[in-house]
């Protein structure tokens, strides 16, 4: 069997068995379909060690028609799927390359930013301080407001629809990487920013979150498209920029900031473990360290003072 062929039951196996997401899967037909075309390899027991190490120079020394290279993280990425690739070949028996043959280089640990309380509440509160449409003002207020309340990945906001979403209720459940479900809660003004938004709607259109179309009034009954990821992404940034963060904002910081919070509170990370559908809790450790460097400048500010 070829690898193109073995490629497809693969990426196959990911979406039935592992119940990958779609964009997870896209990913790892990219990052193996860049390799195959570079190795022009194939059958599987043409990959061997030397290959690997071609490969991972290769990666290294990649600049695109801008000139830009790839960054570590990217380097792995493409590693990390050729390695599942490869685990799942062995799974059925097939002769190729052992994936522990394939070492991750260390990448310099992940750095958080999250919202400070002051740039979050202006973040919250700038759509009603525009001139938008009032149909744009309340979807994008409901949008920040359950994002930073439930800490959803924006493929999982975008995703929602009015009948997961029961406002009688302070919380839902939502399917998460992995296919997994996990229980989410809505805070009071997330709630209120929701009713809002619902009220508005005359449409029957499923998704909660839906576009906004000049040519169609939000009274119509159908025709509302749902918003993408990349509208969200898109909107949340043009808020921030409005309100002067000199940060890059994405929904991703929101998350961050959700999961910061909650720690800066004193809650225990297996809870924020559990809210965030983080599968382990080195993922959740993270957002630790924001955490501890607040506790460090309060430190630094006040203890010992007296001894000056």
């Amino acid at each position: 069997m070829n690898l193109q062929t073995l490629k497809t039951d693969f990426l196959e196996s990911c979406e039935i068995e592992k119940g990958l997401s779609q964009l997870t899967i896209r990913n790892y037909d990219f990052y193996l379909s860049r390799f195959l075309d570079w190795s022009r390899i194939q059958k599987p027991e043409e990959i061997l060690s030397d290959t690997i190490r071609h490969y991972r120079l290769r990666l290294n020394r990649y600049q695109n028609k801008q000139g830009r290279s790839l960054s570590r993280v990217t380097q792995n990425y493409h590693l990390i799927a050729l390695r599942s690739f490869l685990k799942y070949l062995a799974k059925r028996d097939i002769r190729t390359l052992s994936p522990e043959k394939i070492e991750l280089p260390k990448t310099a640990e992940r750095e958080i930013e999250a919202l400070n309380r002051e740039e979050l509440e202006n973040l919250l509160a700038a759509p009603f301080q525009t001139n938008f449409p009032i149909f744009i003002k309340t979807r994008d207020q409901a949008i920040l407001e359950t994002l930073f309340s439930t800490g959803l990945r924006v493929s999982e906001l975008a995703s929602l629809t009015r009948e997961q979403v029961n406002l009688k209720y302070d919380e839902f459940t939502i399917r998460g990487k992995g296919n997994k479900l996990r229980l989410v809660f809505l805070s009071e003004s997330a709630k209120e920013s929701l009713k809002n938004w619902l009220a508005l709607r005359r449409d029957n259109a499923d998704y909660l979150f839906v576009r906004y179309n000049k040519k169609k009034q939000a009274d119509e009954i159908s025709g509302l498209k749902p918003l993408t990821v990349r509208s969200i992404e898109r909107l949340i940034k043009r808020y921030a920029n409005l309100c002067g963060i000199n940060k890059k904002v994405t929904p991703h910081v929101l998350r961050h900031t959700f999961a910061t919070d909650l720690l800066r509170n004193h809650a225990d990370i297996r809870s924020v473990q559990k809210m965030l559908g983080h599968a382990n809790i080195g993922t959740t450790q993270i957002y630790t360290h924001v955490a501890d460097a607040e506790l460090r400048e309060i430190h630094k500010k006040y203890h010992g003072k007296w001894r000056k």
